[in-house]
């Protein structure tokens, strides 16, 4: 038999509008806590995925636990990108058993969900292992997650994986959703986000672009 390829993108790769994008329990008390990766970093890779979401007009649900008694408000680096977005606040440990987050999930009505937030072995695995039970198609951004301890975490990724989500990283989630250079509408703000949370990354843009007036695609 011969496999014929064709130029087309596989259908595991997320497009902006195939998907819902959960930012769970980004808040001061717990990032106090949070030991598996720095806060800074943390901070940064929340707002790159969260500028992207916006860039790119991807349905969103910002959701926090006990924010006016206990955990304090969401990082401003992600209410910045949705300054008129509510907030669903919970009880719930587990986003998934919270009524308001599972009626906005429904109305949405997309399949496929990306989750990232805090911590990654309770508030990420908890929804995660809920939606891929009820036949949701469930990824994860790994480093936009954090934990107690680098073991918490690492134990929380492995567990999610094995239940059949598919890790990814914040700087995959903004590409991939780009995808290709030639699409202009997305390109000025896509290397626009890269420049500013992107890291070396974003660093070698900004350099590439002022020293050589290069660009991606050309």
């Amino acid at each position: 038999m011969t496999i014929t390829a064709t130029p087309t993108p596989g259908k595991s790769l997320i497009t902006p509008t195939d998907h819902t994008l959960i930012l769970i329990d980004f808040q001061s008390q717990m990032a106090f806590a949070t030991k598996s990766i720095s806060a800074e970093l943390l901070r940064n890779n929340a707002a790159l995925i969260s500028h992207a979401a916006k860039s790119f007009n991807v349905s969103t649900i910002l959701t926090t636990v006990a924010s006016k008694s206990f955990s304090g408000p969401m990082f401003s680096e992600i209410t910045d990108a949705f300054p008129d977005q509510p907030m669903l606040d919970r009880t719930s440990m587990n986003t998934w058993e919270d009524s308001a987050v599972i009626a906005e999930v429904n109305r949405i009505g997309k399949e496929r969900l990306v989750m990232a937030g805090l911590w990654t072995s309770v508030c990420i695995v908890g929804p995660v292992a809920s939606a891929i039970d009820q036949g949701f198609d469930v990824y994860f951004i790994s480093d936009a997650c954090g934990d107690v301890s680098e073991e918490a975490h690492e134990r929380a990724v492995q567990r999610m994986i094995q239940l059949g989500a598919k890790p990814m990283t914040s700087i995959q989630y903004l590409l991939e959703m780009q995808r290709d250079w030639a699409r202009t509408d997305t390109y000025d703000s896509t290397t626009g986000i890269a420049k500013q949370f992107g890291g070396a990354y974003g660093l070698g843009i900004t350099y590439a672009k002022t020293m050589f007036g290069a660009s991606e695609g050309h």
